[in-house]
């Protein structure tokens, strides 16, 4: 089985993809690849290319292999309600928060954070950050670099905490984070845009091997792609050139996002709803 924790139903491109069509190409590339599982991530903005949470919650209701993951804005992009956020989590309609540094421009250590970081100790969930390079040309490095969420870490022992995109480049500094404090783990999602060229495959590998090396056990990743901005097939491709045994393969591939997402209780209220 393959969870991906890190999907979007954005449209990234200036065709006016509608949502719905973009939930029909992520489902067909799920079966394709055999990606069981995959976590909606929603945007710190809210147009007609990035579905708000009400409506991207609306469209997974029919689909038990979806879950969501509420992004948030703290500079106004999209609509905030730290008590409609605390609803959807007490009813569990969401299984994690994400916060956009970098994007936004502000710390992982702004005050502005707190409530967040408390919503998501009371209920158990992580909170993802996204790290290192942006998309965007106007995303400012300073903020997004992984080594701010030491702080985080360290002043709230009790949160989850996913490192999105292993903090590319700053992959030794991730590696760090994740080999010194227990309540941190990281994604490995969206180190390229469509698809591996062979000699940046090699060098990424690399890459990673050492981080896992450093870090001493790859319970600490978690699979994500980024899909649509990456493509599924070959990032299941590259976990399987990382020459992992079997067991590690899978548990980098699904039972890490299984174990640190608690996702069994979430399917189990889920169906009792």
């Amino acid at each position: 089985m393959i969870v991906d924790c890190h999907v979007h139903l954005n449209d990234y491109t200036n065709d006016r993809v509608p949502t719905e069509e973009s939930l029909q190409k992520l489902l067909a590339d799920m079966k394709s690849n055999g990606v069981a599982k995959a976590f909606i991530l929603t945007s710190y903005l809210a147009n007609e290319q990035r579905p708000r949470i009400d409506r991207v919650l609306d469209l997974v209701k029919p689909h038990p292999e979806l879950f969501v993951v509420e992004g948030i804005s703290l500079s106004g992009g999209a609509p905030f309600d730290l008590r409609a956020t605390e609803e959807r989590l007490r009813q569990g309609l969401t299984i994690g928060l994400k916060l956009y540094p970098g994007y936004e421009h502000y710390y992982p250590t702004d005050r502005l954070c707190e409530p967040i970081y408390d919503l998501a100790a009371k209920y158990r969930v992580p909170v993802m950050f996204h790290t290192g390079d942006t998309f965007t040309k106007i995303g400012k490095l300073k903020y997004s670099h992984p080594l701010h969420l030491d702080d985080v870490a360290v002043d709230h022992p009790d949160l989850k905490i996913v490192i999105c995109h292993l903090g590319n480049p700053w992959f030794r500094d991730t590696a760090e984070l994740i080999y010194k404090n227990d309540n941190v783990r990281a994604d490995i999602s969206g180190l390229i845009l469509g698809n591996f060229e062979a000699r940046f495959e090699r060098w990424l590998a690399d890459q990673v091997r050492d981080l896992i090396l450093y870090a001493g056990d790859p319970e600490d990743l978690l699979f994500g792609t980024d899909w649509p901005l990456v493509a599924m097939s070959p990032y299941i491709r590259f976990v399987r050139s990382l020459d992992l045994d079997e067991d590690e393969e899978r548990r980098l591939l699904s039972g890490n996002a299984i174990e640190w997402f608690d996702l069994d209780r979430h399917e189990k209220r889920r169906a009792s709803r």
